[in-house]
C-alpha cells in the first residue's frame, strides 16, 4: 500500500471514529498521574488542541481548584470571567463560562478557579456539568490535580478513559500505579459495575541518552510496572517549556520532535497504528563525523 493510500484509509479510520463519537455523545477522558510536575496539564492543552484540529468538537476542564494553570498553557488567562465553580454554584452558565480557543473553532476552555476552595467541587452538581457537556461536544478533557485529593477524584470520576502521564523514574512510576488502583475501584463505573476504565500511558521528557547512561528508567521498565498499553513517548524538549510559556499548547508546534509526538499519540488514541519515533539515541550524521560536530 502506497503512502497515500495508507494516509486515507488512516484518514476515513479518524472519520469513522469521528462518527460514532458524536452518534454516542462525548467520549470523557482523565488526564492523570500520582506526582505533580511530569506534564498533565501540558499534555492535557495538547491533546484537546489536536482531537480539535482534526474536527473533534472538544472542551478540555481544569480541575485543579485553587491553582489553575491551564488558561495560561492555553493563553487565554486574560479572558476568564466565570470558572468551574462559578459555573457548579449556579453563577454562571455553560455560555458564559466556556472560553473559545483562538486557534480552533471545535476548541473550548472550562477554566478552574484561583480564590475558591476545592470542597467547592460537588458530584451531583459535576454530574449535571458533564451531562450537559456530553450533548455538546465529542471529547471532553478533564485536567487532574496530581495525587488523589478530592479535585484529582472528581477529575476522573465520570471517566470513560484514562491517560497516566508518568516521567520515566522511580517515584513517578510507582505512584501512577497508585493511580490505577485509584481508577480500578473509586470511579463511578468502577462504583456501579459498569464496566472498567480503558487506560492507556503516555511517558513524558523521556531522553534515550539518558536511559543510555542508567539515569532513566527505559520504556521496558515502566510498562513492566504499569502493564498498561503505551499511548506514546514524548522526548525532552526545550520546545515543551517554550510552548508552554507562550501560551500555545505544544501541538502548535507541529515541526518539533515533541508536538510530532503528541500528534502520533493522538493517532494512536484515535486507533491508528502508528511507530513509536524518538526513543533512540540519534547517531550523528556522517558530515558531523567527518567535521566534529556533536
Amino acid at each position: 500500500m502506497s503512502n497515500k493510500e495508507q494516509k486515507k484509509a488512516q484518514d476515513k479510520k479518524t472519520q469513522d471514529k469521528k462518527d460514532n463519537t458524536t452518534q454516542n455523545n462525548a467520549i470523557t477522558v482523565v488526564i492523570t498521574s500520582g506526582k505533580g510536575g511530569v506534564g498533565k496539564t501540558t499534555t492535557s492543552a495538547a491533546i484537546a488542541l489536536g482531537l480539535a484540529m482534526k474536527g473533534f468538537k472538544t472542551v478540555v476542564i481544569d480541575f485543579d481548584v485553587g491553582l489553575r494553570n491551564l488558561d495560561l498553557v492555553m493563553g487565554c488567562e486574560r479572558r476568564v470571567v466565570y470558572d468551574l465553580i462559578s459555573l457548579i454554584n449556579k453563577e454562571s452558565n455553560i455560555n458564559q463560562t466556556l472560553i473559545k480557543d483562538k486557534r480552533s473553532d471545535n476548541l473550548f476552555i472550562l477554566p478552574a478557579s484561583q480564590t475558591r476552595d476545592k470542597d467547592a467541587l460537588s458530584e451531583e452538581a459535576l454530574e449535571e456539568i458533564m451531562g450537559e457537556l456530553k450533548s455538546r461536544f465529542d471529547y471532553i478533557i478533564c485536567d487532574s490535580p496530581a495525587g488523589i485529593e478530592k479535585g484529582a477524584l472528581m477529575a476522573m470520576h465520570f471517566a470513560d478513559k484514562a491517560i497516566v502521564v508518568t516521567n520515566p523514574e522511580v517515584s513517578s512510576v510507582r505512584d501512577s500505579d497508585r493511580i490505577l488502583g485509584v481508577l480500578a475501584s473509586k470511579t463511578k463505573k468502577a462504583k456501579e459495575g459498569s464496566g472498567v476504565i480503558e487506560s492507556s500511558l503516555l511517558i513524558t521528557r523521556y531522553s534515550p541518552k539518558r536511559v543510555m547512561q542508567g539515569e532513566m528508567l527505559s520504556l521496558d521498565d515502566v510498562k513492566d510496572v504499569l502493564s498498561i498499553p503505551l499511548l506514546g513517548v514524548i522526548p525532552e524538549s526545550q520546545t515543551v517549556l517554550q510552548a508552554s510559556n507562550s501560551g500555545v499548547p505544544v501541538t502548535a508546534y507541529q515541526d518539533s520532535e515533541s508536538g510530532q509526538a503528541y500528534l502520533d499519540a493522538i493517532d494512536r488514541f484515535l486507533g491508528q497504528d502508528k511507530p513509536l519515533r524518538f526513543i533512540q539515541v540519534e547517531k550523528p550524521s556522517l558530515l558531523k563525523r567527518l567535521f566534529g560536530g556533536k
